[in-house]
């Protein structure tokens, strides 16, 4: 199972729709998440993307250098780049990271967005564009020489000078519901993202995505992307979780709902679908809440229980063939460590690190005068 956990460049704060208990978010803050992650054995991060967010880019390419091992997991945006100057940028990143890439393949849900960045196609067209753009893509980053025409792309000798580490090329994560994303996802992706829907809607999506790649004489590996509130007791969650919003009302609801309403993603209609902007039956499967979406866009689900019952709820997902969880929590600085403390000792992990001994009291801190067992005793 691999754990990644997600570096919030678009805001920060103990509570959501309000700015009570906000947070600056700074470089100084971003690294120390991503160090924590780096640290705690986490597989790597989720750097969002879109204006409302700094650039990933720019931002994995600063914090690689402050980490050793953790992964980034960065967006490309058919459209909004081209193959060739897509691959060199994922090259270069590989590079420089030894290997520490993971590329996310977004082709965007919001039409307004993508007109202020100059992208005017209908949905099924940026899903073509998307199509014609990975055909190119994996060509070049797999060292071939790339010559295509399509109706979206004209491609005259592609090619990449200098070779990514990982090899044909950084593993490409892709997320998208509706039909004709699932269809490119089954030809070109090696991971398939869902949004944290109820189990038996991701069983359906998982066996659909399996049909369309056995097709394709391929197969994939399945994630999913989900908030996070674990604690010790059921109470202490749920809790949290009510606590969370707090200060949200329903006209804050009604004004995040028609933002949303106005975009043609599949995925967060069927986020929407799930509350229906109400607060009412807001747990729409054991330990499954939906009220993070009720003020935010894309993932709005998050598992909420004790830390046994958490656990229950994704080995429930990993039967249907996930083995790949993005969580994030606010804040996302403690979250990340509570995380690691409460769920990581419960799954076999792929990346846990190999820590160096450290003395550890009875009550949690050194206390002054106290009497240290005698193989940490020192001798004057």
């Amino acid at each position: 199972m691999q754990l990644l956990w997600f570096i919030p460049t678009h805001g920060e704060g103990r509570y959501l729709g309000t700015a009570i208990g906000g947070r600056a978010v700074n470089f100084d803050y971003w690294r120390q998440i991503a160090q924590a992650v780096d640290h705690l054995g986490f597989t790597g991060a989720l750097l969002p993307t879109g204006r409302s967010c700094e650039d990933a880019w720019v931002l994995a390419s600063t914090l690689v250098t402050h980490t050793k091992q953790m992964k980034f997991l960065v967006a490309i945006r058919p459209g909004l780049m081209s193959p060739g100057v897509a691959t060199r940028m994922a090259a270069t990143f590989d590079r420089i990271s030894g290997g520490r890439l993971l590329i996310n393949v977004v082709t965007g849900g919001d039409p307004v967005e993508l007109a202020g960045d100059g992208l005017h196609l209908s949905h099924d067209d940026r899903y073509r564009l998307t199509d014609e753009f990975l055909a190119v893509w994996r060509q070049i980053a797999a060292g071939e020489t790339a010559d295509f025409q399509g109706d979206h792309l004209n491609i005259q000798n592609g090619k990449l000078l200098f070779p990514t580490v990982q090899k044909p090329h950084p593993p490409l994560w892709f997320g998208g519901s509706s039909p004709i994303a699932q269809e490119i996802a089954a030809k070109h992706v090696d991971v398939y993202l869902t949004w944290g829907e109820p189990p038996e809607q991701v069983a359906q999506k998982i066996a659909s995505v399996r049909r369309l790649a056995a097709a394709q004489g391929r197969t994939l590996r399945f994630g999913i992307r989900l908030h996070v509130i674990v604690r010790e007791t059921e109470s202490q969650a749920w809790d949290a979780a009510n606590d969370l919003i707090r200060y949200v009302d329903d006209s804050a609801i009604a004004k995040t709902q028609q933002a949303y309403a106005r975009m043609d993603s599949e995925g967060q209609r069927r986020m929407k679908e799930l509350h229906n902007g109400s607060r009412k039956s807001l747990e729409i499967s054991p330990n499954l809440w939906a009220g993070i979406g009720l003020v935010r866009g894309g993932a709005g689900t998050a598992l909420v229980g004790d830390a046994d019952t958490v656990a229950q709820r994704m080995l429930e997902y990993q039967e249907l063939g996930i083995d790949t969880f993005i969580f994030s929590g606010y804040p996302h600085l403690e979250e990340a460590y509570r995380v690691a403390e409460l769920l990581f000792p419960r799954f076999p992990l792929d990346n846990q690190p190999t820590l160096e001994p450290q003395l550890l009291s009875p009550f949690g801190e050194v206390i002054a005068n106290q009497e240290f067992p005698k193989q940490h005793a020192t001798v004057d």
